[in-house]
């Protein structure tokens, strides 16, 4: 008795290889039908088959949708059935999406971050008032609390007022003011508060995941 091994390399392309070499099979077979009835029913069936195959995508929309998709994908496009969506095209599938455009950030301040730039945006869109100069230096002191984040000492007012000046492109000056900002000590300290409170939410989380597991490893030994 004579027994042929199909080798991987001698099969053909698997175009979806999540569903494995049955449902491409399949779909050949589908393909292949003549009568319209026998392949429409047939195609809906390795939908149901493909949907069993592909349980967590029941929770994503247009799930069935994506399945008739799939379906004509694996075809080849060659199916001819009657699908309850639009039948997707080779050109639709091969077309390169739109570049997208790099952002555009000011570089030369990148350790602010990108919300600054908001910020100031929205100050510069308020009349001017009481509200309009608190929000200057709320960004004022927003701005030293991130530079704090790199230089770790301290940082002169008058330099956070300068890159104020030149973020905003002249619109917010700050630099004749009396007024101060936050010392660097108590940005720091409170940096420092919310980096130890976010420990200790974690240790503490740590420590409830041990407990429960030790709980748990002690019930099956009392059983």
């Amino acid at each position: 008795m004579e027994y042929h091994l199909e080798n991987n390399s001698e099969r053909s392309h698997l175009i979806i290889p999540e569903y494995g070499r049955h449902v491409q099979k399949m779909v050949n077979h589908c393909v292949a039908l003549e009568d319209n009835e026998e392949r429409n029913k047939m195609a809906k069936a390795i939908v149901d088959v493909m949907g069993n195959l592909q349980p967590h995508l029941r929770d994503v929309p247009d799930f069935k949708h994506k399945l008739w998709d799939q379906l004509f994908i694996i075809s080849d496009f060659k199916l001819d059935v009657e699908s309850p969506y639009q039948k997707p095209s080779r050109e639709e599938l091969q077309e390169k999406p739109e570049s997208l455009p790099y952002p555009k950030t000011a570089s030369k301040y990148r350790f602010y971050g990108n919300n600054i730039q908001t910020m100031v945006d929205v100050a510069n869109s308020w009349e001017e008032g009481d509200p309009k100069e608190g929000l200057k230096f709320v960004i004022a002191n927003h701005m030293k609390k991130c530079y704090l984040n790199w230089n770790k000492d301290t940082v002169e007012d008058k330099v956070i007022f300068d890159h104020l000046f030149d973020i905003s492109k002249g619109q917010i000056d700050l630099r004749e003011t009396t007024e101060k900002l936050a010392e660097s000590s108590v940005l720091i300290d409170k940096k420092r508060f919310a980096n130890n409170q976010r420990n200790h939410k974690n240790q503490r989380n740590h420590k409830n995941h041990k407990n429960q597991k030790n709980q748990k490893n002690y019930y099956k030994k009392a059983r």
